[in-house]
């Protein structure tokens, strides 16, 4: 009886209305945010139904348009990446980033002929939120199930003892950072978790169930390590602490807010951060480079290219290319032979599309702070955004473009459901 009240209960997650199109259209979309903190190509058909379906309220007679400009931003910013190809050699790679980004073009668009309300939106963290919890227990075992091997394969014959002290002593191998997190990112899971506690500690935490979620996510957090998460989640943490007008309750949470920071510097993947990027100018040491290191060492080659091409960059296709060139030419071997991005999405825009690109890139989100200025809980959201898109490039991998092209429309239309009834304290 009870599983079927379990099972009741998540019908109800689900969109119903009476024309199929946008039941299709909303509930493709839950089902995506479920599957995305699960795996990076298992959301992606999902997507695709979404936007078919979209399109398809779009044509719908009698479908209202309301024109929002900001919202128009995306478009602009997309027409200038596809125009960027103008400049390309490696139009192959450039054709594809372009297509990747068609989410850009349209999902702005379709929310314009959208009219949301908050019980709709509010789903899509629901439903984020749950696959979260799964790809929690997920990482879970997988991680006890390897440090389980490890030590079997390492003792012949294990007693208790020893085997508790294996645990204590290698658990971090294991649980901490990339290794928790292999099929997605942990900067990617990392943003889902900060932007769900934004709205789902929006109420006070009043029953078991809430705590015993809320925790979970603290946890996940914790154990992903994510540097700029952990920066994030401490702006925020003081953000809230100052709205809270008792000075009881305030001193209380500075205490909490202490501990909490204590405990989280205790991460094996913080304490030995500064080891981890300190003389990442030496190039003795190159062959050892950490990913810290790495990201440091993207950032300073993509200002050296900036400075040699500052109005129209190099394009979409060429942009990466002449990035591994510059790795090679500065002795930056590790990044060279891992190709990575430039790890900063706004300085990736800029080699890509140049000036106009990155200016476009900035005004989305020097719009999207004025609109959420209302409150220190959507200045959080607004936080977690801009602050992810300095430590990664998100708009090269579908996942992270369509997720933006999501978020941020729904947050920038004026009378937006998600920012005023949802995020807000």
């Amino acid at each position: 009886m009870q599983f079927g009240n379990i099972l009741a209960q998540a019908a109800n997650m689900f969109y119903k209305d009476d024309h199929w199109v946008i039941m299709t259209f909303w509930n493709s979309l839950y089902v995506a945010f479920l599957l995305m903190p699960l795996g990076i190509n298992l959301p992606t058909p999902f997507f695709i139904i979404s936007i078919i379906f979209g399109i398809g309220m779009m044509l719908r007679p009698q479908r209202k348009f309301v024109l929002d400009k900001s919202v128009l931003l995306f478009p602009l910013y997309f027409m200038i990446m596809a125009l960027s190809l103008i400049y390309t050699d490696d139009l192959v790679s450039g054709l594809n980033l372009v297509q990747r980004s068609l989410s850009l073009l349209l999902f702005p668009v379709i929310f314009l002929f959208v009219k949301e309300d908050a019980s709709t939106v509010k789903r899509i963290f629901d439903f984020l939120l749950v696959g979260l919890l799964i790809a929690f227990v997920i990482s879970i075992f997988n991680s006890a199930n390897d440090l389980l091997r490890y030590l079997v394969n390492k003792n012949q014959t294990i007693d208790t003892f020893t085997f508790l002290q294996g645990i204590l002593t290698h658990w971090d191998q294991f649980f901490v950072g990339s290794v928790l997190s292999r099929s997605v990112n942990g900067n990617y899971i990392s943003i889902y978790i900060l932007l769900v506690l934004s709205y789902y500690l929006k109420k006070k935490v009043q029953s078991r169930l809430r705590l015993v979620i809320v925790t979970i996510l603290f946890l996940y957090l914790f154990l992903l390590a994510s540097f700029s998460a952990y920066f994030i989640l401490a702006i925020m943490s003081l953000l809230l602490i100052f709205d809270i007008t008792n000075k009881e309750r305030k001193y209380t949470m500075i205490i909490v807010f202490i501990m909490g920071v204590i405990l989280f510097l205790g991460n094996p993947r913080v304490t030995d951060f500064y080891e981890r990027v300190k003389d990442f100018d030496n190039r003795e040491d190159y062959e050892t480079t950490t990913i810290e290191k790495s990201r440091i060492l993207a950032w300073d080659a993509s200002f050296k290219l900036i400075k040699e091409a500052p109005i129209f960059g190099y394009g979409v296709g060429d942009a990466n290319d002449i990035l591994m060139k510059k790795y090679k030419e500065l002795g930056y071997m590790p990044n060279h032979k891992n190709k990575f991005n430039a790890h900063n999405q706004f300085l990736q825009t800029y080699l890509q599309t140049g000036f106009i690109g990155f200016g476009i890139l900035l005004t989305i989100f020097i719009v999207l702070g004025m609109r959420m200025k209302r409150s220190r809980n959507e200045f959080s959201v607004f936080l977690i955004l801009f602050v992810s898109l300095l430590f990664e490039s998100m708009l090269v991998r579908f996942n992270g473009i369509v997720f933006f092209s999501i978020v941020i429309p729904l947050l920038l239309k004026k009378r937006s459901i998600l920012s005023s009834r949802i995020i807000r304290n």
